[in-house]
């Protein structure tokens, strides 16, 4: 430890999140990484390892990081004396998500990639060249399955957040648009949300959980969409993640209705048939934007939503709001249950009973304000099931048709001519 004259020390205080190299004794500071960039490690905001290896032998450093598109992650490295420019490692030839785990001596990686249509494939690769040892997992049976489904690859975009939003903000988004997709006719969308500083959902990664799900109902002739609002741990800045701060539920439901109002401009989008669902802290965004946007979004389906910011974990709610006796006009606007009231739409809660993640008391609290409130929904209560809702014979199948069911009674799909 003695012999140690610098360390490697990640921070976001030029406003990007950067590798620096520091010294012992604090006096020298060298940025490594430079450029309007940030090391990223996908959907992992909570001290995640940013910096994937050192090799001090060819003295590099090597992390993830995409600096021209967020919705990308791909290998860089950067030389330790601080010269030259972050070189990307991750071949050019293959796009998406990319992943490693780089041996100590940073010599081998097992790294995965994947793609939003293409499941993952895990190999072997030599360091520094990235030169294919030998691939592990190449998931060719699933592959050939899906290319044998009607689909069309995915779109990214951007939405512009001027209707309602942020001047100038733009936002990263995924459609999911039916396989005979027709420009001059009419389609219903369902949002599919997160939202939170705990994921983004806006990568080009494969999904294995609600990818065939999304699929089915695009071919059923919905467009599926979803957006990563400003809070979410998207590589674009501290400003961006840090937008939240004492703004939950104010900031999410702010930007997915300012991004909901610009896809709705497309000549292909039915303004009048607009839904959103989402898990966890996408079932409560859900409820948010049925609450504070009734006239954007006519349906929701909330799967465990957290309805009132005090019900959650203190290391987690707090990291972001502050403590609630300090705060509590935040909280008060950052829970659904404070405006139950306004509910128009037509409304799914699910919660598992058992949920020892989102507490099932959020769900019994919002359904008793709207109950006050003299609002008819529909509640789903899975016996004893935690926060996956997976638990017993046919749950995550009876989950999931019980979705399609109601959406299919409340959002009807198909496109219509173009008026």
């Amino acid at each position: 430890m003695h012999g140690v004259r610098h360390f490697v020390w990640v921070s976001e205080r030029d406003g990007w999140r950067h590798a620096y190299l520091v010294s012992r004794d604090g006096r020298e500071t060298k940025l490594l990484t430079p450029g309007n960039f940030d090391l990223t490690e996908p959907n992992s905001p909570f001290g995640a390892p940013f910096v994937q290896a050192v090799d001090t032998v060819r003295g590099l450093v090597y992390y993830l990081a995409s600096p021209d598109n967020a919705t990308q992650v791909y290998l860089y490295r950067s030389r330790l004396d601080g010269t030259g420019r972050p070189e990307r490692v991750t071949p050019a030839s293959e796009p998406g998500v990319h992943r490693y785990e780089i041996s100590p001596d940073a010599r081998w990686a097992l790294h995965t990639w994947s793609t939003f249509d293409t499941p993952p494939t895990t190999e072997l690769v030599r360091l520094p060249e990235h030169t294919v040892v030998r691939t592990l997992i190449d998931n060719a049976r699933l592959k050939r399955t899906l290319a044998a489904l009607a689909r069309t690859p995915v779109e990214f975009t951007r939405l512009d957040g001027t209707r309602g939003g942020e001047p100038g903000l733009q936002y990263d988004a995924w459609l999911m648009k039916p396989p005979a997709f027709d420009s001059t006719k009419r389609y219903p969308i369902l949002f599919n949300l997160y939202g939170g500083p705990a994921q983004a959902t806006v990568l080009d990664q494969w999904d294995s959980f609600t990818y065939l799900f999304h699929l089915m109902l695009a071919q059923e002739g919905y467009i599926i969409a979803s957006v990563d609002n400003r809070g979410t741990p998207a590589p674009r800045g501290r400003a961006w993640r840090k937008a939240i701060y004492k703004q939950i539920g104010v900031v999410d439901t702010k930007d997915q209705t300012a991004a909901a109002l610009a896809l709705e401009q497309r000549t292909y989008a039915d303004a009048t048939r607009v839904g959103v669902w989402g898990w966890s802290n996408g079932g409560t965004i859900t409820l948010n934007l049925l609450l504070h946007s009734p006239t954007v979004y006519t349906m929701g389906m909330a799967v465990a939503p957290v309805t009132d910011q005090r019900f959650y974990d203190t290391i987690y709610t707090e990291r972001y709001m502050g403590l609630p006796q300090d705060n509590a006009e935040a909280y008060r606007r950052a829970s659904p249950a404070t405006f139950a009231d306004s509910l128009r739409g037509r409304l799914l809660i699910v919660h598992g009973s058992g949920d020892d993640n989102v507490h099932y008391q959020n769900s019994e609290e919002f359904i008793n304000a709207l109950i006050a409130a003299n609002k008819q929904f529909t509640m789903m209560d899975y016996p004893n099931r935690t926060h996956c809702i997976c638990e017993g014979r046919n749950t995550s199948r009876h989950l999931m048709e019980l979705l399609h069911r109601f959406l299919e009674e409340n959002l009807p799909p198909g496109d219509t001519p173009r008026q």
